[in-house]
């Protein structure tokens, strides 16, 4: 059975939010004053199925893709540039308010550059010989089987047909599999998890399929199978060799972004602690200017960076350390010999960092973070032991999505820091 709703406004999700009977109802790809017709979701009694809208949004345009509404990849394709990018400031600007944080936020910057340079394929094999390789649908384990996605950087051109072909050699009936690519200037980089142990003959397959596809790399759970170049990617004046299934921002535009904005900064310090450092894009970039010293807990990650960081030249000294910054968090005696640090940890946060930073002597901290609501729980954290939030910058790399970054610089207020 159909009903009819009118959106209020447009949720942290991106979802059209409206009050019905009192409760908060949430429907995919509706935009605020809209009539719209919906039906229930089996199992989802918050949530409604979009049947057509009644009475568009003037604000309203058409998505450019013929998958938005079933791939889970994007939630906004729908809404004028103008309002989505004041809606994702406005994320940022809520959340700090909420945990009562004044802060000056500056305008959203775009980084969505060129497109995304890597991507997750899903596979899955049915009964016979049914084989579905693409995206997950929204809300569903269900793969949208798919050929093309506009949002990707043309690096990635051939890497859908690429995971195709790997899937028809490797998934089992059955289970699922995963094909992360990333795109590196040798090729595709290509991370298989879920296909269980590889016989010769299906390594000799593998192989035949890396040179087809233009396949730098192929890895399965880390372990390598195939490898016919190194894949690496520029960061700065280095060259950086990628650690199987390593992290990176999700456009380059975006990690270019990010790392102009932590040298601003830094701007005047003359060594700089790099917490949750991966392989290196802020403190390779770092090193052009300063001395940097870096930690993670990612073993390959900071392999990557101790290899690239004494074969770049230019480079200011850079030292690398394996550390568990979330058990074993940099003390604030070690933290003494630093004028800046700069911390970048995934979607968690970083509590127990934060926490010895605030008790700190560092006169400047600079937080990159891609989860605002931890963001502002560890902003909190440092304000509260005597630091000053002098401004956050909003960046959108994972445009079409409610994902947004941000990279906030606070300030001592502590004379004895700064004396």
């Amino acid at each position: 059975m159909s009903e009819q709703l009118v959106i209020d406004q447009v949720g942290h999700r991106g979802d059209g939010v409206a009050l019905a009977d009192g409760h908060a109802v949430y429907v995919p790809a509706a935009l605020a004053g809209e009539s719209v017709e919906v039906e229930d979701i089996a199992g989802q009694p918050d949530r409604r199925r979009l049947i057509r809208v009644v009475t568009p949004s003037p604000e309203r345009i058409t998505p450019f893709c013929p998958h938005f509404g079933r791939c889970g990849g994007c939630a906004i394709q729908h809404w004028q540039t103008n309002s989505y990018r004041a809606w994702k400031r406005q994320l940022v600007v809520d959340t700090l308010t909420q945990a009562g944080i004044a802060a000056a936020v500056d305008d959203l910057i775009d980084a969505h550059g060129a497109g995304r340079r890597r991507l997750v394929a899903h596979a899955r094999r049915g009964g016979g010989t049914t084989l579905q390789v693409g995206f997950s649908a929204a809300g569903s384990h269900e793969i949208v089987p798919l050929d093309h996605c506009p949002i990707l950087d043309p690096a990635l051109d051939g890497a859908l047909a690429a995971a195709k072909a790997l899937a028809a050699a490797l998934a089992p009936v059955g289970k699922p599999l995963d094909i992360q690519i990333t795109a590196t200037d040798a090729g595709l980089d290509i991370d298989v998890r879920g296909s269980g142990p590889l016989a010769g003959p299906a390594m000799m397959t593998l192989s035949q399929i890396a040179a087809q596809h233009r396949i730098a790399r192929v890895t399965r759970h880390g372990e390598l199978v195939v490898m016919h170049a190194p894949p690496k990617v520029r960061m700065g004046r280095a060259e950086v060799p990628l650690p199987p299934g390593s992290f990176l921002q999700a456009t380059a535009a975006g990690e270019e972004t990010l790392a102009a904005l932590v040298l601003e900064a830094c701007k005047g310090a003359k060594h700089v602690a790099d917490l949750f450092c991966g392989v290196g894009p802020f403190a390779l970039r770092l090193a052009e200017r300063v001395r940097v010293s870096a930690w993670d807990s990612d073993a390959g990650a900071v392999g990557a960076l101790q290899k690239t960081a004494p074969a770049t030249r230019g480079l200011k000294p850079v030292s690398a350390v394996v550390r568990d910054l979330f058990r074993r968090p940099l003390m604030p005696q070690e933290l003494r010999a630093f004028d800046a640090v700069v911390f970048d940890p995934p979607r968690q946060g970083a509590q127990a960092q934060v926490k010895q930073l605030a008790a700190s002597k560092v006169p400047v901290i600079v937080a990159v973070s891609c989860n605002a609501a931890t963001f502002a729980r560890d902003a909190r954290a440092l304000i509260d032991g005597g630091y000053r939030c002098e401004r956050v910058v909003p960046v959108d790399q994972f445009r079409h999505t409610a994902h947004v970054e941000l990279v906030a610089r606070f300030v001592s207020t502590d004379a004895r820091r700064t004396g």
